[in-house]
This record gives C-alpha cells, sequence and structure tokens, in this order.
C-alpha cells in the first residue's frame, strides 16, 4: 500500500492544483493508495479546499512545524511505502510508478528522493538549480557509501519504506524547517540505502527562490546540509512562511 503524506499551512492556493495531481496519479493504484492532508494549523481556507476532494483524509495537527506534521502523517498512514510531497508540488505521470518500481527492485531501499523542477521559475534560474541538485549525489554517494557520514534527502519529495521509519523512530519534531529532509536521510542512511535519483523529478512552485533570491536561497540549504551530516544540527534555526503566488 501507498500512502501519500501532504503537510499544509495556509495552501488554500496551492493544495487544489497539487491534489488534482496526487489523485491523478492514486487512482492507478485503487485501494491500495491514500492520500491524507495533514492541515498543519492553517488560519486559511486549507481544511475547506482539501475536504472538497473525495477520498483525500485531512487530519488537523494543530502543533504548527513541518517535522511534526510529516510525524503526524507517517502516524496516521497505513502504507508500506509513504510518500512525502509539498502542498505547492505538482505531481508528474508516471511519478508513482517509478517510486514502486524502485522499491520493488531494491529491498535494500529506505529512501528515494529526487530533485524539484520549478515549473514557474525563468529557464536561468531552472539550470541553477539543477547544478544545485548534481551537488547531492556527492553525499548520497561518498558520504553515504563511503565515510559512512550520511546522506541527504529533497524534502517535499521523498518516499521512505514504513519498516525503515519505524527502525528510526519516524521523523525528529524539534526540527521545525531546515534540516529536516537531511536529519531523516541520515537517520535512514543507517538502517538502509538512500537515493537520489533524476528519475523521480518534482514539479513544484519557486516562491522561496524567488523570495529569497535563488542563490541566496541555494547558499543556505547547502550550508544547512553541511551542518547537518558534519554537526548533526542546522545552521539556520529560524525560517519565514513564504506564501506568495
Amino acid at each position: 500500500m501507498i500512502s501519500i503524506v501532504i503537510p499544509a499551512y495556509n495552501e488554500e492556493k496551492f493544495i487544489g492544483p497539487c491534489l488534482k495531481s496526487v489523485l491523478r496519479e492514486a487512482r492507478c493504484y485503487g485501494d491500495e493508495a491514500e492520500v491524507l492532508v495533514i492541515n498543519n494549523a492553517s488560519t486559511d481556507r486549507t481544511r475547506e479546499v482539501a475536504c472538497g476532494y473525495p477520498g483525500v483524509r485531512v487530519i488537523d495537527e494543530p502543533c504548527k512545524g513541518l517535522s511534526r506534521a510529516r510525524h503526524r502523517g507517517y502516524l496516521e498512514s497505513r502504507g508500506d511505502l509513504v510518500v512525502n510531497v509539498d502542498a505547492d508540488c505538482l505531481m508528474p505521470r508516471g511519478y508513482l510508478s517509478r517510486v514502486v518500481r524502485s522499491f520493488e527492485l531494491d529491498r535494500r531501499l529506505a529512501l528515494l528522493t529526487g530533485p524539484f523542477l520549478y515549473h514557474d521559475l525563468p529557464q536561468v534560474a531552472q539550470v541553477v538549480t539543477i547544478l544545485f541538485y548534481l551537488f547531492q549525489f556527492v553525499p548520497n554517494t561518498i558520504g553515504q557509501r563511503i565515510l559512512g557520514l550520511g546522506a541527504v534527502a529533497q524534502g517535499g519529495n521523498f518516499t521512505a519504506r514504513r519498516s525503515a521509519l519505524e527502525k528510526v523512530g519516524g521523523y525528529n519534531t524539534a526540527l521545525t524547517f531546515y534540516g529536516e529532509d537531511t536529519d531523516i536521510a541520515i537517520r535512514l542512511s543507517h538502517v538502509g540505502l538512500v537515493r537520489f535519483s533524476f528519475t523521480v523529478l518534482m514539479k513544484t512552485s519557486g516562491r522561496r527562490l524567488r523570495k529569497e533570491g535563488v542563490l541566496r536561497a541555494g547558499t543556505l540549504y547547502t550550508l544547512n546540509i553541511i551542518f547537518m551530516i558534519l554537526k548533526g544540527r542546522p545552521l539556520t534555526r529560524t525560517h519565514h512562511d513564504v506564501r506568495i503566488a
């Protein structure tokens, strides 16, 4: 069974298109797929919009925090595979089938992740982000398999095997934003294999990159990844919620 978990904080504008794309893919699996929206302390119409989609389970998590919402989704879900999708993502056609096939082919696989395609950014910015994602092959190959330092994942575009999540106790709810994806990748790398693959690309909004700037945001994410791997904590403890078109 597959569980698609979507944390959502004040995402009334994006949650509808996200759910349309997810439900289109989930229908291919019938009763073997479930879709959960974790309404994470929203103050807008996120809950109402999500409830308008038949077959979607909406769960209220009043304590705000991305990893807290992911953990609640993990606890509430039933799937052998837990697919983590952000509320401003658009799931490409064939995404779930590629994910399922990857886990079927390799029983060692604990986490599968891939890059974002920022579909609403200029082409130059998209090229820069692809170069950033090429960097993620370093910790996921040398860092994980040779040095044993752990691995990285792209939050909002990763799938974890439930049995592996159970072994590590789920998500670290103390991490509210930065470092939460790297943390789960590092811990899962100790019980299985973490793989970064361009075959599981996910479309998403570039709103944060537009707000903060591509280079600044990329540098900040990279530094937080390095701090998580080397020091076990993020460099940046706070973040700004970006809710713009």
